[in-house]
């Protein structure tokens, strides 16, 4: 089923132009992701998706009652107010005491609701944000950078749970990454946008793609390679490859 399609959508910041005739679409359960350079748009793009900016040209057609969760890159709380995560998942709409508990408990973060929020470490934070959007029931979870002032393992963790959201909830998936190794092993789309939408297409097209190397290197390849050979997962999803032999990557 699709719940979005965005078709030759322009925005400008002022006089400058920020992303071009874009074109995108995403599908109920699908995990799509969009890399690019710093000041490529991304952050645009997502927030004329969520209703934030009005696109100076194009369509942004979403299904009927379709639900959006939204995670921000980054959320500033000021370190002298004294408020709990039960508290901030009630802001601007109050919420009952069990669904903050199930909220919290898709994301990963148990047992934090009686937690101030200042106290909390950068992956609890992120896990909240995360409950945050779940509470809305989303129908298209959209995450930007979220894996931002992570180790490693900690965005390894993010990302695990972001596929483990899809599965239980079946909710598409809409996020902007850097980190483009862990992208591709974990989208069944990626999007590479400088502007304007270079390519797109399945992890080992856009990686084998001359507009996605020339902006990244062409080692990102190899990076996918390796990433994908000890990863390997299977998914049931007309979007998604089925691998069904891990070791045998020939074909790719």
């Amino acid at each position: 089923m699709r719940l979005l399609t965005i078709s030759n959508m322009s925005v400008s910041h002022g006089s400058t132009s920020a992303i071009k005739n874009v074109d995108l679409t995403i599908d109920k359960g699908e995990i799509v992701t969009i890399v690019g350079p710093n000041g490529s748009g991304k952050t645009t793009l997502l927030r004329a998706i969520i209703g934030a900016l009005r696109p100076d040209s194009g369509t942004v057609l979403r299904t009927a009652g379709m639900r959006i969760g939204y995670v921000p890159q980054r959320l500033s709380i000021d370190p002298t107010l004294p408020i709990s995560v039960s508290r901030f998942l009630s802001l601007p709409k109050r919420r009952s005491q069990k669904d903050i508990s199930n909220a919290l408990g898709l994301a990963g973060a148990d047992a934090l609701d009686h937690r101030p929020m200042t106290a909390l470490s950068g992956g609890q934070f992120q896990r909240v944000l995360l409950a945050r959007a779940l509470l809305e029931n989303p129908d298209l979870l959209i995450l930007d950078e979220p894996t931002t002032g992570l180790d490693q393992p900690g965005s390894a963790a993010l990302y695990g749970l972001i596929e483990e959201l899809r599965q239980t909830t079946g909710a598409a998936v809409l996020m902007v990454s850097h980190e483009l190794h862990v992208v591709m092993s974990a989208s069944d789309r990626v999007v590479c946008l400088n502007g304007h939408v270079c390519c797109h297409g399945t992890p080992e097209i856009v990686a084998s793609a001359p507009e996605y190397r020339a902006l990244f290197g062409s080692g990102t390849q190899g990076a996918l390679a390796l990433y994908r050979h000890e990863h390997d997962h299977q998914h049931d999803h007309d979007h998604e490859h089925t691998h069904d032999h891990p070791h045998d990557h020939g074909s790719h």
